[in-house]
């Protein structure tokens, strides 16, 4: 057989196995696009905690090339801050940005999932979410109240507040009028201060009228845009309340499970994408946020380690009381102290110390 006959029957037999047979020519089922209104707990020029929130909508329009369209809504637009919890469950909106610790009075266990005194630095938090047993306990949580929320963003360590007058011992606290978020604020709480949950365009003013006389809000790039240094000049860290913040995409469960396996993935992997920037950013604006800050005149504060072990001494008796209060804050802090406890032999050995 000459080359050219061999070419000629090797080019009929690929024909042949690459042609449609009846068995596998079916029809793919139409998938229907989402069309989703998303309420936002914080605004959308909010540097992170709220950018954060509206670059998913941007980039998950993107990505599925206009089939999930999740139009970013700012607060109080379609629901009050503090009601997008309701407004998810019952399906009065399809999803919701915010952060789980908003929701300690449906579930005291989601602050877990938010930020932790004392608790895990952005890599050790994603570590016991995705694979150290966080997340079957997030949604099964979540799942009873008919919500499927999904992990969207994580933010670096924040500061741990503005003062009007220095703190130089833990008696400072007392009778402290203070706007203070979580699991921090009951900390707060537990020394005799008087923490107070404001929302986030409301601070300045109460800062400024002497309504409260400290705050905490976010990270010092963050807390630079809302003006804080103007009425308050003592600026601390660490940021012992919240080392790293999960932030979320709240999805009515109704409408999660009536969405195709792909663009389920898509909203996922989205996301996850999401968590790096928000890190990432994160990282790189603080130092040069700070700068500026003193620049203002403010005196940046570093706790002393008498009051930072004190402060610890009263989360550990905040987080007893949590445990016996409520079975799956118990369960939830249960896995995290395991993990944490494990995590140490390799967060010891496996980095650095800094200077």
């Amino acid at each position: 057989m000459s080359l050219r006959s061999v070419f000629a029957a090797s080019t009929l037999m690929l024909a042949a196995c690459s042609a449609p047979t009846e068995d596998t020519n079916t029809e793919t089922e139409a998938v229907e696009p989402v069309r989703w209104r998303m309420t936002s707990t914080y605004p959308s020029t909010l540097l992170q905690i709220g950018t954060l929130g509206k670059r998913i909508s941007d980039e998950l329009y993107l990505i599925s090339n206009g089939d999930i369209e999740l139009k970013f809504h700012e607060p109080g637009v379609l629901a009050p801050p503090f009601e997008t919890f309701d407004a998810v469950s019952y399906g009065a909106l399809e999803a919701g940005w915010s952060t789980p610790g908003y929701w300690a009075g449906k579930e005291p266990s989601l602050q877990l999932f938010a930020s932790v005194p004392f608790g895990p630095s952005a890599p050790e938090y994603l570590a016991w979410f995705d694979f150290g047993g966080g997340k079957p306990l997030f949604d099964e949580i979540y799942h009873r109240h008919n919500i499927h929320s999904v992990i969207c963003g994580l933010t670096p360590p924040e500061a741990s507040g503005w003062f009007k007058k220095e703190i130089n011992s833990m008696k400072d606290f007392r009778g402290l009028k203070i706007r203070f978020f979580g699991l921090g604020g009951k900390v707060m709480e537990k020394i005799g201060a008087a923490p107070q949950l404001i929302a986030g365009g409301e601070i300045y003013q109460a800062l400024e009228l002497g309504t409260i006389d400290a705050t905490e809000y976010a990270m010092p790039a963050v807390d630079e845009r809302m003006g804080f240094y103007e009425v308050a000049k003592h600026y601390y860290l660490p940021g012992w309340h919240q080392q790293s913040t999960f932030f979320e995409l709240m999805i009515n469960l109704d409408a999660w499970n009536a969405l195709s396996e792909n663009q389920q993935h898509m909203i996922e992997t989205t996301c996850s994408a999401n968590v790096r920037h928000g890190v990432a950013e994160g990282e790189a604006l603080q130092a040069d946020a700070m700068a500026r800050l003193e620049a203002e005149g403010v005196q940046i504060h570093t706790w002393s380690p008498e009051i930072l072990a004190g402060l610890e001494t009263a989360w550990d008796e905040v987080a007893a009381d949590l445990q016996a209060e409520d079975p799956d804050f118990a369960r939830v802090w249960a896995s995290l102290s395991a993990f944490r406890a494990k995590y140490k032999g390799w967060a010891e050995r496996g980095y650095l110390k800094q200077d």
